[in-house]
């Protein structure tokens, strides 16, 4: 009798604390909600500039910052800028079913759409000061009739009319990011706001028409390309190549830095995925063929940041010299295996397995990659502060990861594996589980919002009237506000009852 008494006390006290727990978490749930309100509506109502956003912003507001100071009339698409507080605005809507946050990502999605240039992508920034956002050759003006003189060189980029900018930048992820937002605001729509659904079928297109008939794409570009000027050539290596900076232009070249390509073959695949049109396949496929084309033979048989026509590596800025590439080969090997998992083609995983062995075989000591390795000898390559070419790691500028760490190099590794072991079904049925925030982390973002509805901390920000030199000040930064909204979005689905 005593037993089942004690039995009985156990189970009770169990319930007792599982109830308490669930009704603690339910709490943290609606705390975490109203968070994500007061938030957006604090970020809606005065941070954002028609819509969108730049990257930071001291606490009063007074002063604005993209990767330079911005005028109050400028919002920035370069990550981590419009399009990725969007992308949390959509989550956070997805998490919720509230329209507050739908209707945050679809006004930056439009501020988007009314800087969208006739070349079809978009530059860092837009400025909606009339005068300011003139300097801009934009879709809507070649809509109206006005025709720019026809660019003669690919290469050299002019700028058109009265000197108008039209120049799509593929780095960074700027043009691919705004595409993205573009994109999944058009679905959540339902296809129906008329701005947004052209915006993203004009950008779309114009990319197709930017692809080289290799399957590559320039960083940036403000021409589509003669195809009889850009022969299909296999990756070598050149005969010689100078060790001093040549002070020559490089958006046009292929381009991998900054996984410029890759971000394109995901826009393309996404673009499939959300309308169903099997250009956007091919185009993500002939991306593919470029890879394929593009991993250098034996003994290095991996990926350059960028190559020229004749598909040999060349430099871009002073500190992105031609050489074997680790960060971009890790994207490039990314790339392919999601092509695989799209399209079901082997020749997509074929040259991963080379290049992985290539990534062990060629680890630092302490299991890190150089970004940089020379060509054919494989020597890891840096840079000194003062920009001179050099096998030695002593002097290394702090602006630039010239070291890769480690994990890059097991995630790769880790999702090849998985795919090889696993088949290509299972992976595409059953992706990686995203765990649960911890609650701590939940806490912390929850305590850290102030009355008004601010994450504000300890920063830095360039000062407009001292040179643009960098101070410590209270900032509003656009990454914080992102990283903390998808925290507690993500705390919300996975605590839905």
């Amino acid at each position: 009798m005593r037993s089942i008494t004690r039995t009985w006390l156990c189970l009770s006290l169990l319930i007792g604390a599982w109830g308490a727990e669930a009704q603690g978490e339910d709490l943290l749930r609606a705390e975490a909600i109203r968070a994500m309100q007061r938030a957006t509506r604090f970020f809606r109502a005065r941070v954002a500039m028609r819509g969108g956003y730049v990257w930071q912003y001291k606490s009063d507001l007074s002063v604005r910052e993209g990767e330079e100071v911005a005028s109050a009339s400028t919002i920035w698409v370069q990550p981590p800028g419009t399009p990725a507080v969007g992308m949390a605005c959509l989550e956070a809507w997805k998490a919720t079913g509230d329209t507050l946050y739908l209707d945050a990502a679809q006004e930056a999605a439009r501020a988007l759409a009314w800087g969208q240039l006739a070349s079809g992508g978009w530059d860092y920034r837009i400025d909606f000061d009339p005068q300011e956002g003139g300097r801009w050759y934009y879709r809507r003006d070649a809509e109206a009739g006005d025709v720019p003189t026809p660019d003669d060189s690919q290469d050299r980029l002019p700028a058109l009319q009265g000197g108008r900018r039209n120049t799509t930048t593929l780095d960074d992820n700027t043009t691919q990011a705004a595409l993205r937002l573009l994109m999944r605001v058009d679905r959540a729509t339902r296809f129906q706001d008329a701005e947004v659904h052209g915006a993203a079928g004009y950008a779309l297109r114009a990319l197709m028409r930017a692809q080289y008939p290799n399957g590559a794409w320039p960083q940036r570009y403000s021409a589509f390309p003669d195809p009889e000027a850009f022969p299909v050539k296999r990756a070598r290596y050149p005969e010689a190549w100078p060790r001093v900076w040549p002070k020559e232009r490089y958006a046009a070249h292929y381009t991998l830095n900054d996984n410029a390509i890759a971000d394109v073959i995901a826009v393309m695949m996404e673009a499939y995925r959300t309308y169903q049109d099997e250009g956007y396949l091919d185009a993500a496929r002939r991306g593919g063929e470029f890879l394929i084309l593009a991993q250098m033979p034996d003994p290095q048989p991996a990926w350059a940041q960028q190559y020229n026509r004749d598909m040999e590596p060349v430099w871009a800025r002073r500190f992105e010299p031609p050489a074997v590439a680790s960060a971009e080969s890790f994207g490039a090997m990314r790339a392919l295996m999601d092509l695989y998992l799209e399209t079901g083609e082997g020749r997509f995983l074929e040259p991963v397995p080379r290049a992985l062995a290539w990534a062990g075989q060629s680890a630092l000591p302490d299991g890190r990659l150089a970004r940089f390795y020379e060509l054919e000898t494989n020597r890891p390559l840096y840079f000194t502060r003062a920009y001179e070419l050099t096998p030695s790691d002593a002097d290394l500028p702090d602006h630039y990861a010239f070291k890769i760490a480690e994990a890059r190099l097991r995630e790769v590794e880790g999702s090849y594996e998985r795919i090889a072991k696993e088949g290509r079904d299972a992976v595409r049925v059953t992706p990686r589980k995203v765990s649960a925030p911890k609650r701590e982390a939940v806490e912390a973002a929850i305590s850290s919002l102030d009355g008004e509805g601010r994450w504000v901390e300890e920063g830095w920000l360039k000062d407009p009237n001292d040179r643009g030199r960098r101070a410590p000040a209270e900032v509003i930064s656009c990454r914080t506000f992102i990283r903390n909204l998808t925290l507690l979005a993500r705390y919300v689905t996975a605590t839905k009852p």
